[in-house]
């Protein structure tokens, strides 16, 4: 009869350790989740605004090729704006929170006749 009375008591700390488990399992991963996502747009745009660097010196700031890369770096930026609300900008190392970028960028490195 002990073992009887007793099994409701540890049937309810079974479950509650139990969902304790699974609350940390299924929140403690998702601020890496997040941070991965992040670091996937940072990837991607670093790399599309290093592509644009490329086209620029090797063909020119108006070339064919620097414009397809400016393309690519607008996608990227909008890619991660619409899905995060944010967007690395490589050339200042930081996130921005605004929609602040401008399309015809990196006219620092427009060629001067």
């Amino acid at each position: 009869m002990n073992l009887i009375a007793r099994l409701p008591h540890c049937f309810v700390r079974t479950m509650l350790a139990s969902a304790v488990a699974i609350g940390f399992m299924m929140f403690g991963a998702a601020p890496n989740l997040r941070a991965d996502r992040y670091e996937e747009c940072h990837r991607r745009l670093a790399r599309a605004d290093h592509r644009l660097h490329e086209a620029i010196e090797h063909h020119g700031y108006r070339s064919a090729q620097a414009d397809h890369a400016r393309h690519n770096l607008a996608e990227a930026r909008e890619h991660c704006w619409n899905t995060y609300h944010r967007w690395w900008d490589e050339d200042e190392h930081r996130w921005h929170t605004e929609r602040d970028w401008r399309d015809e960028d990196h006219e620092h490195y427009h060629e001067h006749p």
